[in-house]
């Protein structure tokens, strides 16, 4: 048997400890919350992106009676992104999650689904995605996706 171990670096920031530009994703994902169509789990996410030159794209949640047609918020941001500006990478995504009345006082993850397609953007153009995952009590940020799903099927995984 062989046995590793996988580590991934996590950044804890308060709010006055971000850079501008930072800080302006998060509230732009806290201020997409409220456009979120959550009318089943009450569960508002709202999601902002910065593409490498400097275009800023949100999106929210949007749920469906049959669940699986619902679209999570990072997908809804990241889709419109690369329909709107098809050659621009994006640099760095914030996730925040507002519910009972309050953001939630802890940072919420991409589902499966959202980290798989962030990565295929990442390796799509070969720039590394900054993640800004907000929570009341400090937000986390990861480098990468890489860091957020350390088993990868990408393009070249089909190849081999």
């Amino acid at each position: 048997m062989e046995k590793y171990e996988i580590k991934s670096e996590v950044c804890i920031f308060q709010d006055d400890e971000l850079s501008a530009e930072d800080r302006e994703l998060v509230e732009l994902a806290k201020e997409a919350t409220k456009s979120s169509y959550s009318p089943y789990s009450k569960f508002q996410v709202g999601a902002a992106l910065r593409l490498a030159d400097g275009t800023v794209v949100t999106g929210s949640n949007q749920e469906n009676a049959s669940y699986p047609l619902g679209l999570c918020a990072e997908r809804t941001a990241i889709f419109h992104a690369q329909h709107m500006y098809p050659d621009q990478p994006i640099v760095a995504l914030a996730i925040a999650a507002y519910a009972n009345g309050h953001y939630y006082p802890e940072p919420i993850s991409p589902c499966g689904a959202c980290r798989q397609v962030m990565l295929e953007v990442e390796d799509r153009y070969q720039h590394s995605m900054r993640v800004l995952l907000y929570g009341a009590g400090g937000t986390h940020v990861v480098a990468t996706v890489k860091d957020l799903l350390p088993f990868q099927f990408i393009s070249e995984s089909l190849k081999k």
